[in-house]
């Protein structure tokens, strides 16, 4: 049996975060990394230029990262590398670009005391959009991916049209097929509230983190997507800005220059670049599914139980005191005692094994200490 292709629609997204301070850190004790790191995020728009007609990103910015970028005081130190203003002025061009809303700190949301998701999704878009001059925004990005259904009420509440999760945990209510599991958006209903899920393929989002051909990938694509009814929405999300295949400066070998000049100049009549609100307004939702509760993987973990970020006795430990400090900031709840506990709940200083640990506690150590003396 032979079927006509459909025209293969792609959802590029990618993750940008880096801890409050972190770049400033970077900048004293290892200046090339910071330096690789400016230069992945200001690579792209100007990678998207050369193809403006078709090439389109869905970007979800971290608060702390936003802030970094723009902080008069950044800016001004590293001027010489990239012009920060510059950078987040390209970023509100919405014909290439879509923003994402996220956590402010980038927490693993359902890690997390419930009253500081809320908190961690207001003041992520209070600076988003400050500085993406916009008052909407379709799509969410869970950081680390980290899903539970429970948080389908919070994310509408906020307005949210569709979330992005990893197909690892997505299982059907409505019977469908692989191909319609993995290449239709769907509905998840959580109470009386429902959202359309957004599925992230793994297999070729690992092949977008660590490198590939653009034939490759052209191929791959469309011998996953031959049996769809529909055209299909694939969409593949990794991190923009960590490792050598984002960060790589050379002509050719980095995933801007290595990968998507190829394939917006040889397979973008195959493989079309979509925003994915464009793709629902064209072609709606497939059916009901329900998403386990898990993250994206990451490295040798495999995103289930969020055993990244709750494996070692230290990082558990640390989760248990931030929803006893929660408890005591909410009873009376202040700017500069609830500051530091959201940002306590960074991701990073649970990922690293133990070694970001005691940044954590440092930062409820500055919670409790506003709590007592204010």
């Amino acid at each position: 049996m032979t079927r006509v292709p459909h025209e293969i629609h792609h959802a590029l997204v990618l993750n940008l975060h880096q801890p409050a301070g972190n770049l400033d850190e970077l900048l004293d004790q290892d200046s090339w990394e910071a330096t690789e790191i400016l230069y992945a995020l200001d690579r792209i728009p100007r990678a998207l230029w050369r193809h403006e007609e078709r090439a389109r990103v869905h970007l979800a910015l971290s608060g702390t990262l936003l802030e970094t970028l723009s902080s008069p005081g950044f800016q001004e130190r590293v001027y010489g590398i990239v012009d920060c203003g510059s950078l987040l002025w390209y970023l509100q061009n919405t014909r290439i670009v879509r923003p994402l809303g996220t956590g402010y700190y980038h927490p693993v949301l359902p890690l997390i005391p419930e009253a500081d998701r809320a908190e961690q999704l207001a003041r992520w878009r209070g600076i988003g959009e400050h500085l993406f001059a916009r008052t909407t925004f379709a799509g969410f990005w869970p950081p680390e991916m980290a899903f539970s259904m429970e948080l389908i009420p919070l994310l509408r509440r906020f307005g949210y049209r569709y979330v992005l999760v990893d197909s690892e945990h997505v299982e059907p209510v409505t019977p469908m097929s692989w191909e319609q599991l993995r290449y239709r958006p769907h509905v998840a209903r959580y109470g009386g509230d429902e959202i359309v899920v957004v599925v992230r393929d793994r297999e070729l989002s690992d092949a977008q983190e660590s490198g590939m051909d653009a034939g490759w990938f052209a191929r791959e694509v469309q011998e996953r997507t031959r049996w769809c009814d529909t055209p299909p929405l694939l969409t593949t999300a990794t991190d923009g800005d960590n490792g050598g295949w984002f960060r790589d400066t050379s002509a050719g070998a980095n995933f801007w220059s290595g990968f998507h000049d190829d394939l917006m100049t040889g397979f973008a009549d195959r493989i079309r670049p979509a925003f994915v609100e464009d793709y629902l307004d064209a072609y709606g939702t497939h059916g009901e599914v329900t998403v386990r509760t898990g993250a994206w993987n990451t490295g040798w973990h495999h995103g289930t139980g969020f055993t990244q970020w709750t494996g070692s006795q230290a990082q558990r430990d640390a989760l248990d005191r931030v929803g006893r400090v929660s408890a005591l900031v909410h009873a009376a709840p202040r700017e500069d005692s609830l500051w530091p506990l959201l940002r306590a709940q960074t991701s990073c200083h649970l990922y690293w094994g133990e070694a970001w640990v005691p940044r954590c506690h440092e930062d409820l150590d500055r919670a409790e200490r506003a709590v007592y003396t204010g």
